[in-house]
C-alpha cells in the first residue's frame, strides 16, 4: 500500500529513531503531585536552615566562659575578713598593715581580673561593682603604705585628717553605688548597704578616736563578708551543676 510523504512506516528505522528521541527528552510534570514534591523539598530545606546555623555557631569557651563572680567573691571575702580582724583589734595599732599581703596579693588582683573578665562578657553591672571594690582595696593598701613609709609627704599632724578624707570619699562612692544598683538582687544590695554602714562607723570612730566604734565597724565587715559567702555558695552551686540559691527580689523592679 502506498503511503503519504508525512507518514512513517511502522517497524521502520525512522520510527525507531523517533521513539528513541522521545525517550531521551525528560518528562515535564506540572500536575499537583509534582508541585507537592517540590514544596516538600523546599520545606525540608527551610527546616534544615536553623539546624545548620545552630551547628555552625560555636559556644563561648575559654577565658570568656563562666561567671566572673566565681573569682571576685572569694577575693572580696578574704580581704573583708582580714580587714575585719584588724578593726576589732586582733592586732595592735602598730600592726594595721597585717592585712596588706592579703589585700594586695589576693583581693585587689582577684577583683581586677574579675573586672576584666566581666568586661569581656559585656556584664556592665558586674564589672561596675567589682571594679569599684578593686579601687577601694587598692587605695586602702596605698593609704596604709603611704602613711607608714612617708610616700606622699603627709606629716604626722595630717595623718588623721588623711584617713578621714579617705573614708569620706569612699562613703560617698559606696552610697552612690548602693543607690545605683537597687535593681540587682537583694543580697547584693545588702552587701553594699552593710559596706556603707561599716565605712560610716569607722569614719565616726576615727573622728572621735573611739575604739568601740572601730570594733563595731569591724563587726559589720564580718556581716557583709557573711552575705558574700552566701552569694558565693550560690555561684559555686551553679558552676558545679547545682541549683542557684535565692538571692531575694530587687528593691527596684526593672
Amino acid at each position: 500500500m502506498a503511503t503519504g510523504s508525512g507518514s512513517v512506516p511502522p517497524g521502520s528505522a525512522q520510527q525507531d529513531q523517533a521513539e528513541a528521541r522521545r525517550a531521551s527528552v525528560p518528562a515535564q510534570h506540572t500536575g499537583p503531585d509534582a508541585q507537592g514534591t517540590a514544596g516538600d523539598v523546599r520545606l525540608a530545606e527551610a527546616r534544615q536552615g536553623p539546624e545548620v546555623a545552630a551547628e555552625t555557631t560555636p559556644e563561648v569557651t575559654g577565658p570568656l566562659a563562666g561567671d566572673p563572680l566565681s573569682l571576685g567573691l572569694p577575693s572580696f571575702i578574704v580581704g573583708s575578713v582580714a580587714l575585719g580582724m584588724v578593726l576589732i583589734g586582733f592586732v595592735s595599732p602598730l600592726g594595721t598593715g597585717a592585712s596588706l599581703p592579703i589585700i594586695l596579693a589576693a583581693t585587689a588582683i582577684g577583683l581586677l581580673v574579675s573586672t576584666f573578665w566581666a568586661m569581656g562578657l559585656g556584664q556592665s553591672a558586674v564589672a561596675l561593682v567589682l571594679g569599684v571594690f578593686a579601687g577601694f582595696w587598692l587605695s586602702y593598701a596605698f593609704l596604709l603604705l603611704g602613711l607608714t613609709n612617708g610616700w606622699f609627704g603627709i606629716g604626722l599632724a595630717d595623718v588623721k585628717s588623711s584617713v578621714e578624707l579617705f573614708l569620706t570619699a569612699w562613703v560617698v562612692i559606696m552610697s552612690m553605688l548602693t543607690l545605683a544598683t537597687l535593681r540587682l538582687a537583694l543580697a547584693f544590695t545588702a552587701v553594699l548597704a552593710l559596706v556603707d554602714v561599716a565605712l560610716i562607723l569607722v569614719l565616726i570612730g576615727t573622728i572621735q578616736g573611739s575604739t568601740n566604734l572601730l570594733k563595731a565597724g569591724g563587726a559589720v565587715v564580718f556581716l557583709f563578708a557573711a552575705v558574700g559567702i552566701y552569694i558565693f555558695f550560690g555561684t559555686a552551686s551553679i558552676a558545679t551543676g547545682g541549683k542557684p540559691m535565692p538571692l531575694g527580689r530587687p528593691v527596684l523592679k526593672a
